[in-house]
C-alpha cells in the first residue's frame, strides 16, 4: 500500500506539471483535426455517441468541452447542461428529462453533468431522499446497459481535482469578472462538504462502473494536461479507421480506468 501511494503521488505530481500555451496549442490542433475526421465518419456510419462529464465543482468540465467541440459540427454535436429540475420534472422518473436529449444516428451528445447528479450533489445537498439515491444506484446500470445495447456508445469521465486546487479555482472565480456566470450557490459549500462529496463519489463509482459502461478517471489539477488526455481518450474509444496518423494514447498517469484500489492508493483525491 505504501508503494502504491508513493506511485500515486509521483503520478499526481506529474499531472500538475506546467505546460506552456504554445506547447498546449501545438498538441491540441492535431487532436481537433482528428476529432473532425472522426465525426465525419460517425455521421457517415450513423453512430450514436454519448459522452458524460462528471466531477467536482471547478474540475474543468466546461473548458474541456469547449476545446473538444470547437471545430465539430454544430448540427451534429449537442452539449446538454440542464438546469435544476422544475416542480413538474421533480415528479417524473429521474432519467426522463435526460432521455429527451439522447443522441440519434450520427450525433454526438455531451452531458455536462448528467443523471449522475443523483449520485453526488443531490444526496450531499439533501436534494433527494436516501431512498431515491439508493433507487438511482440500483437503476442506472440497467438503464445504461439498455442504451448501450440499443447502439449508443457511452463514454463516462470523472474529472478529479485536489482540495487545494478546487479552493484556488473557486477563489479565482470569485475575483474574475469574466467568470461570474460560472459562480453557483453550491460553490460556497464545495469545500465545507468536501468529505461528503468524496464519500458520495466513491460509492457512485463503485456502484456504477461496469465492463460495458466503465468510468475513466482523469487527474485534472492541470487543465491543459487533462484536456489533451481526455480528447486522446475519446478518439481512442471511438476508434475511427480513417485517421491518417495514430493518436498517442493518454498517459495512464493522467487518465485511467476506475478501480476500487484508486480510492485507497491516492490516485483519487481524498
Amino acid at each position: 500500500m505504501a508503494n502504491d501511494k508513493k506511485s500515486a503521488k509521483a503520478a499526481n505530481d506529474s499531472a500538475k506539471s506546467k505546460m506552456s500555451d504554445a506547447e498546449f496549442l501545438e498538441q491540441l490542433e492535431p487532436l481537433q483535426v482528428a476529432l473532425v475526421t472522426t465525426q465525419q465518419w460517425l455521421m457517415e456510419t450513423g453512430a450514436k455517441v454519448l459522452i458524460i462529464f462528471e466531477g467536482r465543482d471547478a474540475a474543468g468540465k466546461d473548458g474541456t468541452i469547449k476545446r473538444m467541440i470547437e471545430h465539430m459540427s454544430a448540427r451534429s454535436t449537442r452539449v446538454v447542461a440542464l438546469p435544476k429540475p422544475s416542480d413538474r420534472e421533480k415528479t417524473q422518473w429521474h432519467f426522463q428529462r435526460y432521455a429527451a436529449h439522447l443522441p440519434a444516428a450520427g450525433e454526438v451528445v455531451i452531458f455536462n453533468r448528467s443523471w449522475y447528479n443523483r449520485g453526488g450533489v443531490e444526496p450531499v445537498m439533501g436534494f433527494c431522499t436516501p431512498e431515491e439515491h439508493a433507487d438511482f444506484l440500483r437503476d442506472v446500470v440497467p438503464f445504461e446497459t439498455m442504451l448501450s445495447e440499443s447502439g449508443t456508445h457511452i463514454i463516462k469521465l470523472w474529472l478529479d481535482i485536489s482540495r487545494e486546487e478546487q479552493a484556488r479555482r473557486l477563489e479565482e472565480r470569485r475575483t474574475d469578472p469574466l467568470a461570474r456566470l460560472k459562480i453557483s450557490p453550491l460553490d460556497a459549500v464545495a469545500q465545507e462538504k468536501w468529505d461528503d462529496y468524496t464519500a458520495a463519489r466513491d460509492e457512485m463509482l463503485k456502484a456504477t462502473h461496469t465492463a460495458r459502461t466503465p468510468w475513466f478517471c482523469v487527474r485534472a489539477d492541470s487543465k491543459k494536461h487533462a484536456r489533451l488526455a481526455i480528447i486522446r481518450h475519446v478518439l481512442h474509444q471511438l476508434a475511427c479507421p480513417k485517421l491518417e496518423k495514430q493518436i498517442p494514447e493518454a498517459s495512464s498517469e493522467l487518465l485511467y480506468k476506475f478501480t476500487a484500489k484508486a480510492i485507497k492508493d491516492g490516485r483519487l483525491a481524498e
